[in-house]
């Protein structure tokens, strides 16, 4: 124990904080400002959005694949579309001959 009856930080006389030694407790208040506050909060600012990155690419990224599933399924509807096209063309020139052959009877 200390000399004077006061206690340590660690290990306080008391531990009532009113009986404590107000020297062993500086409050928030009483301690400065870091001289360099801006850039320990350039530094967090920074570790922050170093922290988004990993999120913003993987937004990106299933951005991307959505366009890409997107432009896939227009491609599908489009050669479907072509498909059936194409089916009622031969059925029209089917029905155009059936009728053909059946006035020339």
């Amino acid at each position: 124990m200390n000399a004077l009856g006061t206690g340590t930080i660690d290990h306080p006389l008391t531990r009532d904080p009113q009986k404590q030694d107000l020297t062993m407790n500086p409050s928030l208040t009483d301690i400065p400002a870091p001289v360099n506050a801006d850039a320990i909060e350039s530094r967090q600012n920074r570790n922050h959005a170093m922290q988004l990155i990993p999120e913003a690419l993987a937004r990106a990224h299933m951005h991307e694949r959505l366009r890409e599933a997107e432009s896939e399924r227009r491609a599908h509807r489009l050669a479907a579309a072509r498909r059936m096209q194409r089916r009622a063309e031969r059925a029209s020139l089917r029905a155009r001959r059936a009728l053909a052959m059946a006035v020339m009877q």
